[in-house]
C-alpha cells in the first residue's frame, strides 16, 4: 500500500513538471513571435501618449522678489530693575504682560523708610552745618571790627610818640614821658597782630564750616538719590512683558522686575546669504532706504505693512555665515508684535529677456522639456537667474521664445516621449488652474491605463 502511495505520488510530481516546461517553452515562443512582428500585439496598437500641463515661454522683463525670513524686534526696550533691596510695598496696577505704561509713571516701590530716615539725619545735619557757617561768619565781623579797632588805637599810640619827640626836640618834654608813650605804641602794635591772628582764624573757621556744609550736601544728595532708586519709573510710554514682581516680595538691588518695549519703534531683524547680500548692495543706491515689504500670514489673512532696509548689523553673529540686516517699518502697525515671525518681500532690478515659470519645470540637471511639432519632447538646458518659492525666473535665450514647455516634469518623461497637451496654455505664459491640473492628471492617468 505505501509503495503504491509513492507510485502515484510520483507520477503527480512529473505530471506537473512537464507542464510547467510545456507553459515555458510556450511562453518563449509568444516572445519570439512579438519581437519577430515589432512588438505590435494587434492591429490597432498605438504609441502611449502622456498627458501633460504645458505651458508658452514669452521673453519678457520679469521683476524677481527676494523673499526672506525675519523676526520683528523693538527698536526701544527697557528692564525694570531694582534700585534698592528691600520689600515691595507698592506695585503699579498696570504692571502686568500687555500693561501699557506712560513716561514717568511711577511703578515698582520698595520699602523707602530706611533711606527716608538717613536723608531726615542728613537734613538736620545740614541744618546744623548753616548755623555753624553763620556763626562763623560773624565770629569773622567781630574779628574784623576788632582789627580795625585795635589799628585805630595803634594809630594814636604812635601820634603820642611823634608829639613826645617832637617835644624833646624842643627841650620841653621827659625822657620818661617819652618812654611811656613808645611803650603804648608798641603794645597797641602787639594788640593790632592779636586781632589779625584771631581775624584769621574765624575765616578759617568759616573756610572749615562751608567744607563740612559741602560734604553734608554730598551725602544729601546721595541720600536722595537713594531714596530715589527705591521707586522704579517708565522712562517711555510702551506696554509691559516679563513680569516678576510680586507685590509683598524681597527683592534684591539690580534685580530684574519687568520689560518695558515700545510697539510703536518696531524693526525686522532678517538674516542673508552672502549671495543676497552682495545683491542688495550692488544697486546705486545702496542698502539704506530700500522699500521692503512686511508680511505676516495668519488665519487673520496677510497683513502687509510698508517699510524700508535701515542699516547693516556691524559683525557677524558667532555660527553664522551670512549678513543680518534692519528693516524699520515705516508706519506703527498695532498688528505686529515683538518675536512675529514675517516674511519680508524685497524688489529686485528687472531682469530681461526673462520668464516665470514653475520651479518643477526645472529638472535636477538644470534642463526644461520642450515640446515641439510633433508633440515629442526634447530636453533644453535654462539659466535659473532667480528662485522665489515655488517658481524661478530663467533666461530666455532667442531660441525658446514662444517654445512649449512641461510646466510639471514626472520621472516617465524624458526626451523622444510623445505627449498630449492637456489643455491651451494660459496667457502671459502661465499654467492653467489647480483644477484644470487635476483634471489633466486624471486623463493621463487614463491614458496610461
Amino acid at each position: 500500500m505505501r509503495f503504491l502511495l509513492r507510485s502515484l505520488g510520483g507520477l503527480f510530481i512529473t505530471a506537473v513538471t512537464f507542464g510547467l516546461l510545456f507553459l515555458a517553452a510556450f511562453q518563449v515562443w509568444l516572445a519570439l513571435e512579438q519581437s519577430r512582428t515589432g512588438g505590435a500585439r494587434g492591429p490597432d496598437a498605438q504609441e502611449q501618449a502622456f498627458t501633460v500641463q504645458l505651458l508658452t515661454l514669452e521673453a519678457a522683463s520679469i521683476n524677481p522678489v527676494m523673499q526672506v525670513f525675519g523676526t520683528v524686534e523693538s527698536r526701544r526696550r527697557l528692564e525694570l530693575r531694582a534700585g534698592a533691596s528691600g520689600r515691595i510695598t507698592y506695585l503699579d496696577p498696570n504692571l502686568h504682560e500687555g500693561g501699557a505704561v506712560q513716561a514717568g509713571q511711577r511703578l515698582v516701590q520698595t520699602d523707602p523708610s530706611a533711606a527716608q530716615a538717613a536723608l531726615d539725619t542728613l537734613l538736620a545735619a545740614e541744618a546744623e552745618g548753616q548755623a555753624a557757617l553763620q556763626d562763623a561768619r560773624r565770629a569773622v565781623t567781630i574779628a574784623t571790627d576788632d582789627l580795625a579797632a585795635a589799628r585805630n588805637q595803634a594809630d594814636l599810640r604812635r601820634a603820642a610818640v611823634d608829639r613826645q619827640r617832637n617835644l624833646a626836640d624842643r627841650g620841653l618834654g621827659t625822657s620818661a614821658d617819652r618812654e611811656a608813650a613808645e611803650l603804648a605804641a608798641s603794645s597797641a602794635d602787639q594788640a593790632v597782630l592779636s586781632r589779625q591772628s584771631a581775624l584769621a582764624e574765624a575765616e578759617s573757621a568759616v573756610s572749615t564750616a562751608e567744607l563740612a556744609l559741602r560734604r553734608n550736601m554730598i551725602d544729601l544728595t546721595e541720600a536722595r538719590r537713594s531714596l530715589q532708586l527705591t521707586q522704579v519709573q517708565a522712562s517711555f510710554d510702551g506696554r509691559v512683558t516679563s513680569v516678576t514682581a510680586v507685590e509683598g516680595g524681597l527683592v534684591s538691588q539690580n534685580e530684574q522686575l519687568a520689560e518695558i518695549i515700545d510697539p510703536d519703534a518696531l524693526e525686522v531683524q532678517i538674516p542673508l546669504s552672502l549671495q543676497q547680500y552682495s545683491r542688495l548692495i550692488a544697486r546705486d543706491q545702496g542698502l539704506d532706504g530700500t522699500p521692503v515689504r512686511v508680511v505676516l500670514d495668519g488665519s487673520a489673512g496677510r497683513i502687509t505693512a510698508p517699510a524700508h532696509l535701515d542699516r547693516a548689523a556691524a559683525s557677524v553673529a558667532e555660527g553664522a555665515a551670512g549678513r543680518t540686516v534692519f528693516a524699520r517699518l515705516d508706519e506703527p502697525d498695532a498688528r505686529l508684535r515683538p518675536g512675529d515671525f514675517v516674511t519680508v518681500e524685497i524688489d529686485e532690478p528687472p531682469l530681461q529677456p526673462a520668464a516665470l515659470i514653475p520651479a518643477a519645470a526645472v529638472g535636477p540637471d538644470g534642463a526644461v522639456l520642450v515640446a515641439d511639432e510633433e508633440n515629442r519632447l526634447r530636453a533644453h538646458p535654462v539659466s535659473v537667474l532667480r528662485r522665489q518659492g515655488d517658481q524661478v525666473v530663467i533666461a530666455v535665450p532667442d531660441e525658446l521664445a514662444g517654445a512649449r514647455i512641461v510646466a510639471e516634469r514626472a520621472p516617465q518623461l524624458g526626451t523622444g516621449i510623445l505627449i498630449r497637451d492637456a489643455a491651451a496654455p494660459a496667457e502671459n505664459g502661465t499654467v492653467a488652474g489647480p483644477g484644470d491640473q487635476q483634471q489633466a492628471r486624471r486623463q493621463g492617468a487614463q491614458a496610461d491605463g
